[in-house]
């Protein structure tokens, strides 16, 4: 975004950065991801309401989703950067519990736990699936974003997450 690029303040009236400044820009970038991210669970949770799926969570089904095929330890969902601390531990206990993961102890790190998707897991995977390819069609067909918006998007998006991570990693 150039600094004359118009962009849109809450109340709807279009200014440029240079009016508004980087800083309240910034601001409300960071606002619009946290909401989106609330928001989007709200999606998935109305998606599981519709399909009669009531005993999970959507950011259980989002971890499900991001698991896929996969074999992985918490730790290493941690590391990959989808989930942070003790939620990660609980949730993938639950899913274990309920039947939508398989556990088992690594056989080179005992202390370690390795899990991976019972056919009951891969159903909420698919439903998540087929809400994203809805969302993705939905979106290029109604003309909300293009092909080229959503390399900007996620491009920029990028930027911002590595510079975060060099701030953590560097500066502390």
């Amino acid at each position: 975004m150039s600094r004359q690029d118009p962009i849109d303040l809450p109340d709807g009236a279009p200014q440029t950065l240079s009016d508004k400044g980087f800083m309240i820009a910034y601001l409300e970038a960071l606002s619009l991801v946290e909401r989106l991210h609330r928001l989007l669970l709200d999606v998935i949770k109305d998606e599981f309401e519709r399909v009669g799926v009531l005993e999970i969570n959507a950011v259980q089904a989002l971890l499900l989703f991001n698991i896929g095929d996969n074999e992985v330890t918490a730790g290493e969902l941690k590391s990959r950067g989808y989930y942070q601390g003790s939620n990660v531990s609980y949730n993938l206990k639950k899913l274990v519990e309920m039947g939508y993961m398989h556990h088992q102890r690594c056989e080179i790190d005992r202390r370690s736990v390795r899990v991976r998707l019972t056919e009951k897991g891969r159903y909420i995977r698919e439903v998540v699936a087929k809400l994203f390819e809805r969302h993705a069609e939905g979106l290029q067909d109604r003309g909300v974003l293009g092909a080229d918006g959503i390399v900007d998007i996620t491009a920029s998006l990028k930027r911002v997450e590595r510079y975060w991570t060099d701030q953590i990693r560097y500066i502390y």
